[in-house]
């Protein structure tokens, strides 16, 4: 009798059951076609990779009194990028005393961007290039967080140009296609106030700074590549090939300044003390390796002004990396920099 009992009740609950099922599809008017289950399946999908996406833009140890995610998912940005070089050069090549003053043309490139919770993507041309007017090629890759980031350059060029003057008051006038560079740069940063103090507010304006802050810095940073004459230089000067690579340390401070809310200015100092290099200089047929001379330098310098809009935000910064290396027979000051302008619009 029991065992009965339970059949009939698990009958009448399966049934009812399936009658609200059925009552439910009837009142809603809908109809669980594959299409459907396919869109919902796929918006269920995006949603979570939404949500994880959000989850990590916002997750990060910083004090939101001082540091905040800017409002609105996407990002659109428009940039104008200089940058450059220039070395000066002084000492005695075979015995003979010589003075360089070489510069590379400012290049100027245009890019469009746009990030979503943190995922960015860019492209970037070059009108010269596109004209056939410059054969340079450079590569940037820039990383800011707020607790440590890296700038990454190369450059291949043929656009030296200057003058070099001997001991003999012989001026010889280096034209583009004479002299060919190919060089690395590398530095990073370490910033130990990154609760307070963000980097990625006056460079890239993923975040936003509120109050005014500043961070000491542990930093390295790397110099490595090559300066050579090409086929085309006058016939009485010399064939020259330097070959070089420095790696160095050290420390400095930056400091962002909120002015008025919406106002933010940046400023760095980061001196680095080489530790480890080598240095190689062939002149025509006969190759010499250069010692240098303790301390050399390399120094990274950086600057931003924002501006900070309800939805959108205007801005400029520089970056500069500059060696300072003596050898027993030459003296090298390089400068690299980079300029850009930038105008964001979230929403």
């Amino acid at each position: 009798m029991i065992q009965k009992l339970i059949l009939f009740f698990s009958v009448l609950m399966v049934a009812g059951s399936l009658s609200a099922q059925d009552l439910t599809n009837d009142s809603t008017g809908l109809e669980q076609t594959p299409d459907a289950k396919v869109e919902k399946k796929s918006k269920t999908k995006k949603e979570r990779i939404d949500s994880l996406l959000t989850a990590k833009y916002y997750k990060g140890r910083y004090d939101t009194a001082y540091i905040i995610r800017p409002m609105g998912k996407i990002t659109l940005k428009v940039r104008t990028n200089f940058s450059g070089s220039s070395f000066n050069t002084e000492g005695n090549i075979q015995h003979i005393p010589v003075t360089a003053d070489l510069s590379t043309k400012t290049r100027v490139t245009f890019s469009i961007g746009a990030s979503y919770r943190g995922l960015a993507a860019s492209i970037a041309f070059n009108p010269f290039k596109l004209k056939g007017e410059s054969k340079d090629y450079e590569l940037n890759i820039n990383f800011y967080n707020n607790r440590w980031g890296v700038d990454v350059s190369y450059q291949d060029t043929k656009t030296l140009s200057g003058t070099i003057l001997d001991g003999d008051h012989n001026t010889y006038h280096l034209m583009k296609d004479m002299v060919k560079m190919k060089i690395w740069h590398i530095n990073g940063y370490y910033a130990f106030n990154h609760r307070h103090f963000s980097y990625p507010a006056a460079f890239t304006q993923s975040f936003i700074q509120r109050r005014s802050a500043g961070s000491w810095l542990a930093g390295l940073s790397y110099m490595g590549g090559s300066i050579k004459t090409t086929l085309n230089i006058p016939e009485d000067a010399p064939q020259l090939r330097e070959h070089v690579g420095y790696f160095s340390i050290g420390g400095g401070y930056a400091y962002n300044l909120v002015v008025a809310k919406h106002w933010l200015f940046h400023i760095t100092a980061l001196p680095t003390l080489v530790v480890g290099n080598y240095y190689n200089l062939r002149v025509n047929d006969e190759r010499r390796d250069m010692k240098t001379k303790f301390p050399d330098f390399i120094l990274i310098g950086r600057a931003a002004i924002v501006r900070n809009f309800k939805k959108c935000f205007v801005g400029a910064n520089l970056v500069v990396f500059h060696s300072i290396v003596d050898s027993e027979n030459l003296d090298v000051n390089y400068w690299r920099w980079r300029a850009r302008l930038v105008f964001g619009y979230r929403f």
